[in-house]
């Protein structure tokens, strides 16, 4: 009735209203109402406070009382969806990782990876390397938290890989998430393809990019990067030369580790000394008020001695099974049994035989199998309310109990709410203890999930207008379904699941797009086929729409059928839904309604990329309308429809009409940042405000100079290259007069001039400048300084598009030298060079001198990646076409079919047309068209 029922809820209230970070929901009412608001509260405080997200609240008749943003993301990345669930599993695995109090002696190990940030670039990434649960990702977060605290500039970026096949270990997903977080850290908003092929082949380059931008260090570390599936073939960027200010990390299990990469520097866990395994076991006795006798502590000290007995998991769960015992229990019986297992696997085994024989009856101890073998069959694990509708005999009671038991001792874990296994070691030993009968036992528990997520899905269907509903289920249908009728070999199934629509719409949203594809590949079925498929089948659900909610739901599958074959590059195929979605729109809703300015958004979208530019300007500048009298003339939305309106004058030359609406949208988007408070766009947004008041004061300062590149890089980036020029012009000025025009930074003004040159095709000056650059270059650096090599490269390239192919041979040859001096004689780097020098000399004519380059090249390619590697492929058609004008038909042929035996096994692999990053002319590929810009500037200091 309104009045407070006691003095301690009073109380309660009080001292709420004095903390600022606490959130009180005041509400009289039915608990289910309560309930209901609670969980939107919590939702909006996520989205907001926590992801970043936006939603938007319109009032009016017209629009309804509340519009929330379907798509925040879009906002800061383009048409790419931040999928909140697996960021959530990767902050969640980081903490678990550096979930330990002991440091296992790791001081020495971060003075190793100290030494790594520091050296000179360019450098091949570090190896971290040791057996399963020698404490690589302990290692590996406690030293990303000691980076974190000293030195705030370096950027970061952590992907830690789960169990084999989960999602965690899809190479595109890594990829997508590593460049959206780069493109998050650099305010940058630029659309992203989700085609995984692409996505794979452009990372390189969104690299050079993005850390080009950035001022401090970045530092990229993949955890058990060998549980990634095809590690070896997606990873191929990590075996070319990094940027200057990017390091890599990764660990591997030394069984494991891919031949081409044990070529890098390798830092190798040693086993525990017996110091470390006495501080680790005493650490988990102390917690549960423990006491060893000496004689015990001696007994344990002898066994942890092998590899496979002093490695850190064993040992950690050799002290909580200890500490499980208690001082109730017979320690010695204990130790004994432990004894007996010789490795992590068989320690699990006993755990696990132990939580079975605490438990009463015979019912519990068969739930815990169920439990743990669902689990292990599942994609991405189980919640506990699935758990309890698979089993309704489980009550909430005991499967508490047994999750306690199971997670205290590191057999299971969460992850976005999911129940699975902590370790591999844990995964195999239920296969082993429960799943030994073979592929029928798996399969019997497939099928039980495979029928749960069925029924789910049936539910969807049923519910259709309750749109929270749908979306709970389909996240859990779409993982797990598709996955599991893949594992069963059920093609007929699969293909039927692929065909709802709800599922398809929900693993392409997430971005899950190489997973998407890579099921329509198993059931047969070419792009072209598959588009018709999901038309028809979205013509045939329309039938069954009845009511404005299911109409909008329809919009919204539409939209999401259309930008998957936008990205797909089946752009005629693309329109047809993408109309569909607007006319929908425009009837069920409002013809002025923020969606539909979003459909008008994504049909412009295919028009540009059609190159039909007239169209796409007529419906942009729609949704621009749309979205001010929606949104007001100052929401992220309108500065999204200006920056795309931007791009298509760009793409037209009409840079002036382009550089307005940019201004507009920089404007938008720094207020809206200011509104964040705390985003790292804002803090940005004012250090380069500071900074340009200080040059419009005019002072001659070494860091003006570098901001006064900068901006000449950035203008160059929009083509703006008449501001461009004035910005690196006024830098080159400003550093010649305060370091002198010997110093090596004067040199990257000059390499940046001569890059903009270039581009306005006034070779004549770029030769001049890039000659310059590299004679101090030449004299002040290192003979295989990464900067030196830099301006080698691009005038060699310079060189020989002006025809001067003999002054490019010494360069190119130079450019064979640094890389060797760099990465040693057998690095892939090395034999791209040398394929280099070899395309010079086969346009020289000189086929004698190019052909053992060549033989070389191949070489050591094969022995780095394998005989099957594209790379290989590449090198044995040049080699064949070499044997060809030689007059030696034979070998050219034989070759000529080993190239073809490659490329064919590569199509097959893929499951469809994957150009290679590398041509075969190595570096001699049209700069304009096959790299971005800033490749060839140089944004930060050297």
């Amino acid at each position: 009735d309104g009045r407070v029922s006691s003095v301690s809820v009073q109380q309660l209230i009080e001292q709420i209203s004095y903390m600022n970070k606490a959130k009180m929901i005041d509400h009289i009412g039915g608990v289910e109402e309560g309930a209901y608001e609670i969980y939107n509260f919590v939702e909006k405080i996520i989205k907001q406070d926590i992801l970043g997200c936006e939603t938007t609240e319109l009032e009016g008749k017209d629009l309804g009382t509340k519009e929330e943003s379907t798509a925040p993301e879009e906002v800061v990345f383009g048409d790419v969806l931040w999928d909140a669930h697996d960021e959530q599993e990767q902050m969640e695995a980081f903490q678990q990782a550096s979930n330990s109090t002991c440091e296992l002696g790791f001081e020495k190990y971060f003075e190793r990876l100290n030494d790594l940030v520091a050296a000179p670039a360019p450098i091949p990434p570090l190896l971290v390397s040791g057996g399963p649960g020698s404490g690589k990702s302990l290692l590996l977060s406690k030293w990303i938290q000691l980076q974190q605290k000293h030195s705030p500039n370096t950027l970061i970026l952590y992907h830690f890989v789960g169990r084999p096949m989960s999602t965690s270990s899809e190479s595109a997903l890594i990829i997508k998430r590593l460049t959206l977080k780069l493109m998050q850290h650099s305010w940058l908003v630029s659309p992203l393809t989700l085609d995984p092929a692409k996505l794979l082949e452009e990372f390189p380059r969104w690299l050079e990019k993005l850390s080009a931008r950035h001022q401090g260090s970045i530092i990229i570390i993949i955890d058990s990067i060998d549980q990634i599936q095809q590690a070896e073939k997606h990873m191929k960027w990590l075996i070319d030369p990094l940027p200057v200010n990017v390091r890599v990390i990764v660990s591997v299990n030394v069984e494991t580790c891919p031949q081409a990469w044990r070529l890098w520097p390798t830092l190798h866990l040693d086993p525990l000394n017996s110091k470390d395994v006495k501080s680790l076991i005493s650490a988990e006795c102390n917690s549960a008020n423990v006491k060893l006798t000496k004689e015990q502590e001696k007994k344990l000290e002898r066994h942890c001695r092998s590899a496979t007995t002093c490695n850190a998991l064993y040992v950690t769960l050799l002290g909580k099974t200890i500490a499980c015992v208690g001082n109730t229990g017979n320690i010695d019986e204990t130790l004994q049994q432990c004894f007996q297992c010789q490795d992590t696997v068989s320690l699990y085994r006993l755990v696990l035989r132990s939580i079975q024989e605490s438990l009463q009856s015979d019912r519990e101890k068969g739930l815990l199998r169920e439990i743990l073998c669902v689990i292990g069959v599942s994609h991405n694990g189980v919640s506990e309310s699935e758990l309890m509708e698979l089993y309704p005999e489980l009550s909430s009671a005991v499967l508490a109990s047994l999750v306690h038991s199971l997670h205290k001792m590191c057999l299971l874990t969460y992850g976005c709410g999911l129940l699975k296994f902590q370790h591999l070691q844990a995964w195999e030993m239920v296969r082993l203890e429960y799943m030994e009968e073979g592929e029928n036992v798996i399969s019997a528990y497939r099928q039980k999930l495979v029928e749960y997520f069925t029924t789910q899905l049936r539910v969807l269907i049923l519910i259709c207008s309750s749109f929270n509903s749908r979306d709970r289920v389909t996240w859990r249908s779409a993982d797990e379904l598709p996955w599991l009728f893949q594992q069963q070999g059920d093609k007929q199934k699969l293909h039927k699941c692929l065909l709802n629509l709800f599922v398809s719409q929900n693993l392409y949203k997430r971005g899950h797009f190489a997973e998407l594809l890579s099921y329509w590949q198993l059931v047969g079925k070419d792009k072209s086929s598959m588009a018709a498929e999901y038309f028809d089948s979205l013509k045939e659900y329309e039938k069954s729409c009845e009511g404005e909610e299911s109409m909008i739901c329809l919009a919204d599958l539409y939209e999401t059928l259309g930008r998957f074959l936008k990205d797909l590059g089946l752009l005629s195929q693309a329109v047809a839904p993408l109309q569909r979605s607007l006319e929908i729109r425009e009837t069920a809703l409002d013809p002025d309604h923020p969606r539909v300015a979003q459909s008008l958004h994504q049909l412009a979208g295919v028009y540009v990329q059609w190159k039909k530019f007239g169209n796409a300007e007529q419906l942009y500048k729609q949704a621009l309308e749309i979205s001010e009298n929606a949104y007001g003339a100052e929401h992220p939305r309108v500065a999204r429809e200006l920056d795309a309106l931007a791009t298509l004058y760009q793409k037209q030359n009409k840079y002036e009409q382009a550089e307005q609406l940019r201004k507009k949208s920089f404007k938008i988007r720094q207020k809206a940042a200011r509104r964040k408070g705390s985003l790292c766009g804002f803090a940005l947004l004012r250090q380069r405000a500071l900074q340009l008041e200080e040059l419009t004061l005019g002072k001659d300062t070494p860091d003006n100079a570098r901001t006064l590149n900068e901006l000449g890089v950035l203008y160059y980036l929009q083509n703006n290259l008449e501001t461009a020029e004035l910005f690196l012009k006024r830098s080159l000025e400003m550093r010649e007069r305060v370091l002198g025009p010997d110093h090596p930074d004067c040199a990257q003004s000059l390499n940046n001039l001569a890059a903009l040159y270039n581009e306005k095709k006034h070779y004549d000056k770029a030769e001049e400048l890039y000659e310059k650059a590299l004679d101090i270059r030449r004299r002040a650096l290192a003979p295989d300084h990464p900067s030196l090599a830099y301006t080698v490269k691009h005038l060699a390239v310079l060189y020989k598009k002006m025809g001067k192919l003999d002054k490019a041979v010494p360069l190119y040859e130079l450019a064979v030298e640094i890389r060797q001096k760099s990465f040693g004689p057998k690095h892939p780097s090395v034999a791209t060079a040398l394929v280099n020098l070899a395309v010079l000399y086969c346009q020289m004519k000189k086929q004698v001198e190019a052909l053992p380059l060549y033989e070389r090249a191949l070489k050591i390619y094969e022995d780095s990646f394998g005989h099957m590697h594209p790379r290989v492929g590449e090198t044995l058609k040049n080699l064949a076409v070499l044997s060809y004008e030689g007059g030696d038909f034979e070998k050219a042929a034989e070759l000529y079919k080993r190239a073809m035996e490659i490329k064919e096994a590569e199509t097959l692999l893929i499951g469809g047309k994957a150009p290679s990053r590398h041509s075969s002319s190595g570096d001699t590929f049209s700069l304009k068209s096959a790299l971005s810009p800033n490749v060839f500037l140089e944004h930060g200091q050297r």
